[in-house]
């Protein structure tokens, strides 16, 4: 199933490029560039239709004239990509990920809804005034889908940035009866503490997910749908740069990585599960990891699957639902959780930090350090730490606990473990690994062979 579906994205991608000679006018992005940004843009809206019969050639469908497309079929699932502002003009990189992605995963139509003429500015407060305008272009064009026979419940649209807010405006207009929304960190600047008729909010459509990945700058915080994803807890993105140092990417990239995230899952890679908590600090402590009050008994997953959430919002329909994950640096970004389960016998009261290295026969290794809040470990006492691999290893042969208070100056410490378990949380049937009678002395790294832990007894 994978080489055929890795085969046809290989050819769409090239014809995106080379159309073939049909006669056919095709239509692209609106490529701009700083100049324009500087002098400003008349907003004008391109609606650029892709399908699986027109994966090489985009279709205007031009809002000013009735609905005549050669490839349009109303009966299908449409999806609208809106993007947001441009402060410079040129085409969002995702475009053709996103578009290709999604015509490998249905068959359906997809709409670019190009707005660059109007998004393209160094004033901000130019473009964000322009989200209403567009917003009204959008129901123009799917008022003439509905008079078509198109139902709103098939109408789902993708928005970026201030393209969230657009698309929120468009399902305001519609009484909140379109299929869904996903929100791709949502604009903050100029939205924030705004009422629910001027941003997007969950009354906007029948299902609406959203993706915060830059709440402290570029992005909304609070929650704008039936379940807000955080990944990394909403701020500093994985791989992103640090520092201003490193240019525009520097300002761009925490606000980017919501729309990778979702592209992401739109591949035969990994499914990225979330886990509803109240906080990304109760997540990291490890509390957040049974979604058995949860129905479908399932926790939500990240992307264009997520409305397999709609069934638990029909059942139990809570006011809010947050979910809290970590990803890797890159693509596909999926993380192993595991649960350290350590029992100490030490009398005293021991306090510090655990980082656990697995290994494998090969030599391959994966570290994780649970540090990102000190542990107290006290006698009899079991300790579970939530432990985030960027691999997920069939066989572990070998395991390195390290202890560290954290302190370069003052005695040295130790703990004297009485059991160590490690057990998949996304996968509860795998084999448990377990170790008894560990002396852990600070900063020394300690190596040994794990052992099934049905075969020991304590």
């Amino acid at each position: 199933m994978l080489l055929p579906r890795l085969s046809f994205l290989f050819l769409s991608l090239i014809c995106w490029q080379v159309a073939p000679d049909t006669g056919e006018e095709c239509h692209e992005f609106t490529d701009l560039n700083i100049h324009n940004s500087i002098v400003g843009t008349g907003l004008k809206v391109q609606l650029l239709l892709f399908t699986k019969d027109n994966l090489d050639c985009a279709e205007d469908l031009n809002q000013e004239k009735p609905l005549n497309s050669s490839y349009l079929k109303v009966s299908r699932k449409t999806v609208f990509i809106v993007h947001g502002y441009r402060p410079t003009g040129s085409p969002p990189v995702w475009l053709k990920d996103i578009v290709q992605h999604l015509l490998l995963v249905q068959d359906m139509n997809v709409v670019l809804v190009d707005w660059n003429r109007g998004a393209t500015t160094l004033i901000y407060h130019t473009a964000a005034k322009n989200t209403r305008k567009v917003a009204d272009i959008l129901k123009n064009n799917i008022d003439k889908m509905l008079n078509e026979g198109a139902s709103l419940e098939n109408i789902y649209m993708i928005g970026v940035s201030l393209g969230a807010h657009i698309a929120g405006f468009v399902g305001h207009m519609y009484n909140g009866q379109l299929g869904r929304i996903t929100g791709l960190d949502p604009a903050g600047p100029l939205f924030k503490g705004n009422p629910p008729d001027e941003r997007l909010d969950p009354s906007d459509a029948q299902f609406v997910d959203v993706i915060h990945s830059d709440t402290d700058a570029l992005g909304y915080k609070e929650a704008l749908g039936h379940i807000d994803f955080y990944p990394n807890g909403g701020t500093d993105q994985p791989g992103c740069p640090q520092t201003i140092f490193s240019g525009s990417q520097y300002f761009k990239c925490d606000h980017q990585r919501s729309v990778f995230l979702y592209v992401s899952s739109l591949k035969d890679t990994c499914n990225v599960t979330t886990y509803p908590c109240d906080s990304y600090r109760d997540y990291r402590n490890g509390k957040c990891f049974s979604c058995e009050d949860f129905l479908p008994l399932t926790c939500p997953v990240l992307g264009y699957y997520a409305d397999n959430w709609k069934d638990h919002l029909v059942l139990k329909n809570p006011a809010v639902t947050k979910a809290y994950f970590d990803t890797g640096t890159k693509e596909p970004y999926c993380i192993a959780h595991y649960f350290l389960d350590i029992i100490t016998w030490n009398k005293s009261t021991r306090r510090g930090y655990i980082t656990i290295k697995l290994m494998t026969k090969d030599g391959n290794t994966t570290e994780s350090k649970i540090n990102h809040e000190t542990a107290t470990f006290e006698q009899y006492s079991q300790v579970s730490l939530l432990a985030r691999f960027d691999q997920d290893f069939e066989k572990v042969s070998r395991i390195s606990l390290t202890f560290s208070t954290g302190s370069i100056i003052g005695p040295k410490y130790k703990i004297r473990v009485l059991r160590m378990r490690l057990r998949s949380l996304a996968d509860p049937e795998k084999l448990q690994l377990c170790r008894y009678d560990l002396v852990l002395l600070e900063n020394i790294e300690t190596v040994f062979k794990p052992i099934p832990c049905q075969n020991m007894q304590m």
